[in-house]
């Protein structure tokens, strides 16, 4: 967790770029992750020679090259001086000259050092405009103790949100606690190879690794699992590159090593390669409208022949899942209920030809400020062979935010989120635990719920008889409230009473009269 502290100088950092002439948050976002790196690398080579000195052996993997890199006068600069232990101490002005002269061409040159970050490094451009600006961001960075994986995943999780705060940009960001729902559901394990086809920064991938290291710790003491881990599970796809070096630190950060996360437009591109190989799937694509055929995946098109983007999506998911994959992935509304031909057969698809675990109607407000859009979670199993018995639906109402453009806590921040602990009285501000804890009864109580309930289960004939009709409202059933009326003689009596009494003051005003 950062302290006040920290966030403060964070944003004077942010205020300072602002001010500075840097008016775009990604771009902001993007030098200061070309600084982390520096650090990062920094922090590498020194543990190499630390290693090396305890086994008096030669440095076995050394990022920072001997010698000078031969730009500019004097065969250029010693590899040795672009290190961040050096530049930290640096003044302004030079520091600024040998960042921006130097280390961003080495950075650029690193690609073949065989990572995702250094390949994503490769259009990198240094655009902070003064040595004091420059100096101030170094000097914030050095405080942070980067030792601490929590600590500077918090910190980029932190410089990540403001994204969601600054307009268009925000559709790159899901709300992290909405990501901790779909993880928290679906478990990932040990043995999980998991991918998000538009990972954006790279949100459901960190959930992920953070809630395998906080329920199954023992896989990081065996060598195999632990590589697993940190080279093997995580996959993203993106093609904008920008998303992909913020994706790729964000990993970092979060102590993955070197994740899969590559250039890739998942619509666009054939999946040979990819087709069968992923056990699960998250993810919250963009929804941009429709494509044209001769743009889109053919392989995408032989499941389902449409142009819609999030239809194209679900085949998508189906394509890269290997039978017995499993998915948590947000769509809008409309893949719910729509009426086309297209929409109807990858409803068909999920419920006869795989299972169709649950459908999680999420609140209109959930991606406010930046989109008011419907959407919900479709949780899926790729089976190839049908199994859809019952699919689970909640309706949840209230996510622990006001469902406003502010999007204020509606409780303290420990009580947001699936793990939260509620009260009774605060289950109105927060669904999201209650979602938790009844999936994991879907098989149990939750089958026995009446349909005037916040969940409840609906059996696949029903939903086949519906069309294949997803939609919440169409199964759930209103509440209505039995209302007590007074028996037709007593009403009328007291009629026949008001009527008499309206006649006696009538008679009474023209004896008067």
């Amino acid at each position: 967790m950062l302290t006040g502290e920290l966030r403060s100088k964070i944003d004077g950092v942010w205020n300072a770029f602002w001010a500075g002439g840097i008016a775009n948050p990604l771009e902001v976002i993007e030098q200061i992750t070309y600084l982390l790196f520096m650090r990062g690398l920094d922090d590498a080579h020194t543990r190499e020679e630390a290693k090396a000195n305890r086994l008096k052996k030669p440095i076995a993997r050394r990022i920072f090259p001997e010698g000078k890199d031969g730009i500019g006068k004097k065969g250029g600069v010693a590899y040795e001086e672009m290190r961040w232990s050096r530049l930290k101490n640096r003044d302004p002005a030079t520091m600024f000259e040998i960042v921006s002269e130097h280390v961003f061409p080495f950075l650029r040159n690193m690609a073949e050092a065989g990572t995702a970050h250094a390949t994503h490094m490769k259009g990198a451009r240094f655009t902070i405009p003064t040595p004091a600006l420059l100096a101030k961001v170094v000097d914030l960075l050095a405080e942070i103790p980067m030792e601490d994986r929590d600590t500077k995943g918090d910190l980029y999780e932190y410089m990540l949100s403001k994204i969601a705060t600054a307009g268009q940009n925000g559709q790159f960001r899901t709300p992290r606690h909405i990501i901790a729902l779909m993880v928290e559901m679906m478990a990932p394990g040990p043995k999980d190879v998991i991918c998000d086809p538009a990972c954006g920064t790279c949100g459901f991938l960190v959930a992920a690794g953070e809630y395998l290291r906080d329920n199954h710790p023992k896989m990081f003491q065996e060598k195999e699992t632990r590589d697993h881990f940190h080279e093997e599970m995580f996959h993203g796809f993106d093609f904008d590159g920008t998303m992909l070096r913020i994706g790729s630190m964000n990993m970092t950060l979060h102590g993955i090593d070197d994740p899969d996360i590559r250039y890739k437009d998942s619509l666009s591109q054939e999946h040979a390669g990819d087709e069968d190989r992923y056990s699960l799937v998250l993810a919250n694509p963009p929804f941009a409208g429709s494509l044209d055929y001769e743009t889109t995946a053919k392989d995408l098109i032989a499941v389902v022949k449409t142009k819609k983007t999030e239809l194209l999506f679900m085949a998508l998911f189906l394509k890269l899942l290997k039978p017995g994959g499993r998915a948590a992935v947000i769509v809008p509304d409309g893949v719910l209920f729509g009426s086309s031909t297209a929409h109807k057969e990858i409803r068909r698809m999920l419920v006869e030809d795989h299972r169709l675990d649950a459908i999680i109607k999420l609140p209109a407000g959930v991606f406010r400020p930046y989109a008011g859009v419907s959407t919900a979670v479709v949780l899926f199993t790729k089976t190839n062979s049908g199994g859809t018995d019952q699919v689970w639906f909640y309706d949840c109402q209230a996510d622990g935010f006001s469902l406003d453009d502010k999007r204020n806590p509606l409780l303290p921040m420990e009580k947001i989120g699936p793990r939260a602990k509620l009260g009774k009285d605060e289950h109105a501000k927060n669904n999201l635990p209650d979602i938790a804890a009844r999936w994991s009864q879907r098989y149990g109580t939750e089958c026995k719920r009446p349909r005037t309930a916040q969940s409840f289960c609906v059996p696949k004939i029903e939903i086949a008889t519906a069309g294949y009709d997803l939609s919440i409202n169409r199964y759930k059933e209103a509440v209505h409230e039995a209302s007590e009326h007074r028996p037709p003689k007593e009403i009328i009596a007291e009629l026949k009473a008001l009527e008499k009494e309206v006649a006696e003051g009538l008679d009474e005003l023209e004896d008067m009269l």
